[in-house]
């Protein structure tokens, strides 16, 4: 999850410059392929923060990096409360190391219940080839007697 942190890392810096790129609402849906709704939920769920300009939501890089970690945690399974804590304690000015603690943290329960959920898939996955196979083969010895009784 190191990515997580040097686009965050990334984001942080490019909002120190001036002249600072705002996007509306409309566009970081299409960009992202996100809807509306999600977008204005994220910023109810305490996520998001886009400026205001009357009722125009004015999306900065800050606002893009973190929809971009939100994407990428919901991805891999994060719920949006594990992905809040995670961005929540990025600290542009620190080492974050607290925040590389909790990501590595949360990454490996993760990646546990992932695989987990892989062995119960896998396990599916040869039951019902296995019950395929078998109603194949009474399938075909069926028609194989209706043909002869015809016959």
């Amino acid at each position: 999850m190191m990515k997580l942190v040097s686009v965050a890392d990334a984001a942080a810096n490019e909002n120190n410059l001036t002249g600072e790129e705002f996007v509306r609402i409309g566009e970081m849906a299409k960009k992202y392929g996100v809807t509306l709704r999600t977008l204005r939920f994220y910023e109810d769920k305490g996520l998001l923060n886009p400026k205001r300009e009357g009722a125009t939501r004015l999306y900065t890089r800050r606002d893009r990096a973190r929809l971009k970690l939100i994407l990428l945690g919901r991805k891999v399974g994060f719920s949006l409360r594990d992905v809040k804590q995670m961005i929540d304690l990025y600290d542009p000015s620190g080492t974050n190391a607290k925040q590389l603690r909790l990501t590595i943290d949360k990454s490996e329960k993760q990646l546990g219940r992932l695989q987990k959920q892989r062995q119960l898939l896998d396990e599916a996955i040869d039951e019902l080839s296995n019950h395929m196979s078998a109603v194949r083969q009474l399938l075909a010895e069926r028609t194989a007697v209706q043909a002869s009784a015809a016959g």
